[in-house]
């Protein structure tokens, strides 16, 4: 094999590698389940409202608007018909696009566990809680990572609540802690 057809071999092979490797890390930014950024834990931690106890954890979101984009056909010149129903000269149109606004951007404020709850084994209980409804697709890791925050958006999103930051309903909701009594 030449010197040529050797590094033409390799060029191709780093470029189908960096094309696997972004495949692989950002599967999850096609999911039309997420949208916008996916914040961490530590940087939405707010205090908790008044009124709650002031042990517990609350974090800060923001749900995106939600855009849509509009196109309409609009005529710009009617067409001309003759006496006996001949088109003349067919009506022209004019292609007009608008971007709505579906849904405004909304603050969620919310109460999630707190970060000395969240261990690697109660991760990859949750973690096994979502993989068990489709929703979760990468490995268990015990780890609070990218796809496993994705997955946390998946159900939270389905259940009203668009945010990757677990809440303390959805924990409940899948069986990862006790429900308070007066809560039953």
């Amino acid at each position: 094999m030449t010197r040529p057809q050797t590094m033409i071999r390799a060029a191709w092979a780093v470029t189908f590698a960096s094309f696997l490797a972004g495949c692989a890390t950002n599967s999850y930014l096609d999911d039309p389940d997420v949208t916008g950024t996916i914040p961490d834990f530590a940087s939405a931690q707010v205090p908790p409202p008044p009124g709650v106890s002031p042990d517990s954890c609350w974090v800060r979101d923001i749900s995106p608007a939600e855009i849509q984009t509009v196109t309409r056909q609009i005529e710009v010149v009617p067409a001309r018909i003759a006496e006996d129903g001949t088109i003349l000269a067919p009506a022209r149109f004019q292609t007009e696009t608008a971007q709505e606004i579906v849904k405004e951007r909304e603050e969620l404020i919310f109460e999630t566990p707190c970060p000395a709850v969240l261990t690697p084994a109660f991760i990859e209980t949750l973690q096994r809680a979502l993989d068990a409804r489709g929703l979760l697709r990468a490995p268990i890791t015990g780890t609070l990572d990218i796809p496993t925050r994705v997955a946390i958006r998946r159900y939270q999103t389905r259940q009203g609540l668009p945010s990757s930051l677990l809440s303390m309903q959805t924990a409940r909701r899948l069986g990862l802690l006790a429900t308070p009594r007066d809560q039953l």
